[in-house]
């Protein structure tokens, strides 16, 4: 398969299937997903570091959340600093 030739949701798909990913939740309303172990290390004051992905919706959408959000761009190795 080429996956430079798949749709972001068929390479979800693949990602859940196969285990390598879980499925997209909202940080804000469903809350982190940790684990017990995690969340209990948090709560204790561990610095715990869960990564997350944001899709955009749109062109606007991506450079507004890279306007307001700097980690947005300086933790993405494919930023060329445009």
């Amino acid at each position: 398969m080429d996956l430079s030739k798949i749709d972001f949701d068929t390479w979800m798909e693949i990602g859940l299937q196969r285990g390598f990913v879980g499925p997209p939740v909202c940080a804000t309303h469903d809350g982190i997903p940790y684990t017990l172990e995690e969340e209990q290390q948090f709560d204790e004051g561990d610095d715990i570091c869960v990564h997350v992905i944001r899709p955009y919706r749109s062109e606007e959408e991506k450079k507004n959340v890279e306007e307001n959000h700097p980690p947005t761009l300086w933790r993405n190795p494919l930023h060329t600093g445009r």
